[in-house]
C-alpha cells in the first residue's frame, strides 16, 4: 500500500484532465506501446505486466514499474526522462539549517527585537475570546490555531517546511500569487462561483486575519513536516488540534484551469468552479505555495482510508474573492498526521491505492 503525497482538488466533470501518455518513441514510457521490445515488460514490484497503460519503463535500466505501485505513487506519466528508484537512489533530503536568522529570512518573518518569543499576550487573548465564539454548536465558527509555546520548537516546525520546500525547488509563499499570463487577480470573483462555496462571516474573516498576523511574526501552527519513505514528505499535529480550528490556507499561483488540463503538475487544487468553464480557476503550488501542498489524501474506496480524514478543504468567499482553506474537521492528536479527501464534486481523482 502507499499513499499519494500531493494534492489535486477536483475540477468540473467536463473539463478533468486527461491522463498524459508517454511518447512511443521515449524509453521512459508506458508498456502498452506498439514498440514489441517492451511489449513484455512487467512491473518489478507486482510482477505483473497488467495495466500496460500505467506501466513506466526506466531510462536507465529499462525495469518497469506500474504508477501506483511505485512510492510514493505517480497518477501520470512523468515529462521527459524517468529513472526508477533504484537508479536515482532518492535518499531523505538533507535538513534546512537549523539557524534561526535563516529561517527568518527564509519565510521573511517580520524582525522584532527577538522574532521568535512567546506567543503574543494580546493574541493568545483574542484567541481565548475567538474560542468562546466558536464553541457554539448552532454557529460553527472557525478557530484559530494555538502556536507551541516553545520557540526552539517552533524554530523545529518552521525548518521541517523549509527543508520540504527547498527539497521540492518552491519558494515560500503563504499568499495566493498572480503572475503575469497567468490569471489577474480580477479574475478571482466568487460572484462567478457555480455552487459549493460558501460566503465567510465577518467572524471567521477576523479569525483568518488573526492566523495570518500570527504567522508573520513567527507564532505558527503546531505542524511538522516528515519525511516517510513510502509516503514521501507528509504533516503531523505537533500538538492536540482542536476540531474547526483553521490549519492552513491553500496557497500558490492561480491560473485559469483551461490553461493547466494538460500540466502535469500534482499539486493543483480548484479556487473556482465558475458557470462559464473558461473562467475556472487553480491554485498552482509547484513554484510558490506553502505548507498546505505536503498534506496527504485518503483512500475515499475504503472505510479504513475515510476514517483516517481529520480534515476538510473548504472554499470560500472572503470579501469578494475566492480562497481555500484546509481546517480540522474533528479533535487531532498530537502525532497523528493530516489527511483530507481530494475529491469533492465528482470522485475523478484516483485515490483507490492511497493508504
Amino acid at each position: 500500500m502507499a499513499l499519494r503525497r500531493r494534492t489535486l482538488a477536483p475540477t468540473p466533470l467536463s473539463h478533468s484532465r486527461p491522463q498524459r501518455r508517454p511518447k512511443p518513441t521515449a524509453k521512459a514510457r508506458a508498456g502498452g506501446c506498439d514498440d514489441g521490445d517492451y511489449n513484455d515488460a512487467c512491473c518489478q514490484e507486482c510482477g505483473s505486466g497488467e495495466s500496460p497503460a500505467e506501466l513506466l519503463l526506466c531510462d536507465q535500466c529499462d525495469r518497469g514499474y506500474h504508477l501506483f505501485c511505485l512510492r510514493p505513487i505517480l497518477v501520470s506519466v512523468p515529462k521527459g526522462s524517468w529513472f526508477c528508484p533504484s537508479c536515482t537512489k532518492q535518499k531523505e533530503p538533507k535538513s534546512f539549517p537549523l539557524v534561526q536568522t535563516k529561517i527568518i529570512d527564509f519565510f521573511r518573518i517580520k524582525r522584532t527585537s527577538d522574532p521568535i518569543q512567546q506567543p503574543c499576550q494580546d493574541g493568545q487573548k483574542k484567541r481565548k475570546r475567538q474560542s468562546s465564539l466558536v464553541m457554539s454548536k448552532k454557529r460553527r465558527k472557525l478557530l484559530p490555531f494555538i502556536p507551541s509555546e516553545d520557540p526552539e520548537r517552533r524554530l523545529e516546525q518552521m525548518r521541517s517546511l523549509a527543508t520540504a520546500l527547498t527539497a521540492s525547488g518552491t519558494q515560500f509563499s503563504n499568499e495566493l500569487t498572480y503572475c503575469p499570463g497567468m490569471a489577474p487577480r480580477s479574475a478571482n470573483r466568487a460572484s462567478l462561483e457555480k455552487g459549493g462555496m460558501q460566503v465567510m462571516s465577518k467572524e471567521d474573516i477576523e479569525t483568518l486575519n488573526l492566523c495570518k498576523s500570527m504567522m508573520e511574526r513567527g507564532e505558527w501552527a503546531p505542524l511538522m513536516v516528515v519525511f516517510d519513505p513510502q509516503e514521501g514528505f507528509t504533516v503531523e499535529a505537533d500538538r492536540s488540534i482542536r476540531d474547526l480550528t483553521i490549519i492552513t490556507e491553500y496557497t500558490g499561483d492561480v491560473d485559469y484551469l483551461n490553461n493547466r488540463e494538460n500540466d502535469d503538475g500534482d499539486s493543483m487544487m480548484t479556487l473556482l468552479h465558475a458557470v462559464d468553464p473558461s473562467q475556472s480557476l487553480v491554485i498552482c503550488p509547484d513554484k510558490r505555495g506553502n505548507i498546505a501542498r505536503f498534506i496527504n489524501g485518503i483512500n475515499n474506496h475504503t472505510q479504513d482510508g475515510k476514517k483516517k480524514q481529520n480534515l476538510k478543504c473548504v472554499r470560500y468567499s472572503v470579501d469578494g474573492e475566492c480562497r481555500v482553506l484546509l481546517v480540522a474537521n474533528r479533535d487531532i492528536r498530537k502525532g497523528e498526521r493530516l489527511y483530507y479527501d481530494y475529491n469533492g464534486y465528482e470522485h475523478e481523482y484516483p485515490t483507490e491505492h492511497f493508504v
